[in-house]
């Protein structure tokens, strides 16, 4: 739990300093029209997607460890 949690604040500390970054106008563009949140929830969802697919990978791998461990 440690290690997601870590993960997880070096994330977001890395988004906010990519975050002050003013010099893009596209981001400008973005902004003023009200489209910037879609870009970030639609990145919010896939970075979740991701994440939610490896645990539950990492959840079945331990499921099979276990079991072979067992036969042998």
């Amino acid at each position: 739990m440690k290690k997601i949690l870590t993960l997880i604040i070096i994330l977001f500390s890395s988004l906010n300093l990519l975050a002050q970054n003013n010099d893009i106008e596209m981001a400008d563009q973005l902004r003023t029209d009200g489209k910037i949140y879609i870009v970030v929830i639609c990145i919010v969802i896939i970075l979740a997607g991701l994440l939610f697919y490896l645990f539950a990978l990492d959840k079945r791998l331990k499921l099979l460890e276990k079991k072979s461990a067992n036969k042998n």
